[in-house]
């Protein structure tokens, strides 16, 4: 499969992947290599990674506890701290190997690291795949706030391979794939289209489908790689997808959500909200409800989450001067940003869904 240009490094498939890596550390003559993994990854990823890298540079492994609970400033403390006892210096490099959480805050360490050290993306679950491990957008948590601290930085490579997907519980490939039917929604009717009879989609062509769907994101961003325009679109689903996913993380009531869970909850509201603002139809609207919710299920929300969860959206990171800004549908396909949406059509969205 053919790599894929990005701004300042490439995304490459499988075997050449590993061959661009080694070519990649031999050239850079990098007098340490620190693979950053957790506590899932070390166990049934690193196994694989380890005998495909060609070095003699020292190899350290670096462990933090998985889960989006840890992608916090404690952690990253905790890895500066190792990273310096290990001697790493501006000749380092980071190799980040796990999910859309160990991408994001290995990004970040790598970023800020004195003042920013060579990373390189190996994703191992859908989600990373298709979104986190694309784009160079790194960045933590604040307590349960998603993303809030972080900065913009391009890896030096990004190594897909679809065999770590075997290692893949079916519910973390299920959440990748909301990222995915976001893509088709926001850019390609016809990429969505394939989506609406699962029982024709072959997921053994799965290669396909991420390099399609990491076309999409690459080519948004190659054209606005600050976020200042048309960028913000792939944050669709995600302003009140974000909020829910922080609404059950802080909420000791609730289940946590995993972040493509959520993002599919968003995706139905701000079609709702799309059509209630008449920028898609009321059959599209229904055709995304219907197919996010047979893959996805419904989340449970009481009257008293809806407030809750609005209160969070002050929040997002699109907000200018206190307004909060949507990415909306303008059909599918296409997209709007910075839409200023009322409370009422909020609240509605949510009774919406539960019917």
């Amino acid at each position: 499969m053919q790599s894929i240009k990005a701004n300042g490094y490439s995304v490459i498939f499988n075997i050449e992947g590993y061959k661009k890596l080694n070519k990649l550390i031999s050239e850079n003559n990098y007098s340490t290599l620190f693979i950053i993994v957790d506590s899932i990854t070390n166990e049934v990823c690193l196994p694989k990674l380890l005998p495909l890298i060609e070095t003699e540079s020292p190899i350290e492994i670096i462990e933090f506890e998985a889960g989006e609970i840890n992608k916090n400033i404690e952690t990253c403390i905790q890895i500066w701290n190792v990273l310096t006892e290990l001697g790493a210096d501006k000749k380092s490099l980071i190799i980040n190997l796990g999910g859309g959480v160990v991408t994001d805050l290995g990004g970040f360490v790598a970023a800020t690291f004195k003042r920013g050290i060579d990373f390189v993306n190996i994703p191992t679950s859908l989600l990373a795949m298709v979104d986190a491990s694309i784009g160079g957008k790194t960045g933590i948590d604040l307590g349960s706030l998603k993303n809030q601290i972080g900065v913009i930085n391009n890896p030096k490579l990004v190594v897909i391979d679809s065999e770590y997907l075997e290692t893949l519980p079916q519910i973390e490939m299920r959440s990748g794939l909301a990222e995915i039917l976001k893509h088709g929604l926001i850019f390609n009717q016809l990429y969505w289209k394939q989506f609406l009879d699962l029982s024709k989609l072959d997921f053994a062509d799965l290669d396909t489908i991420i390099f399609d769907s990491i076309t999409i994101k690459n080519e948004i961003v190659k054209k606005d790689p600050k976020e200042k325009n048309i960028r913000k679109g792939l944050n669709f689903g995600h302003t009140l997808g974000h909020a829910i996913e922080s609404y059950f993380l802080e909420n000791d009531a609730k289940n946590n959500l995993l972040h493509g869970e959520a993002i599919a909850v968003g995706m139905i509201l701000e079609s709702y909200i799309s059509m209630s603002k008449k920028l898609i139809s009321k059959t599209e609207y229904k055709e995304i409800k219907a197919t996010i919710k047979f893959l996805f299920g419904e989340i449970n929300f009481e009257s008293s989450d809806i407030q809750s969860v609005m209160n969070l959206l002050i929040h997002d990171k699109k907000n200018e001067s206190g307004k909060i800004k949507f990415v909306l549908l303008d059909g599918i396909g296409s997209y709007v940003i910075d839409q200023d949406v009322e409370n009422e059509i909020i609240t509605a969205s949510f009774i919406d869904y539960k019917l």
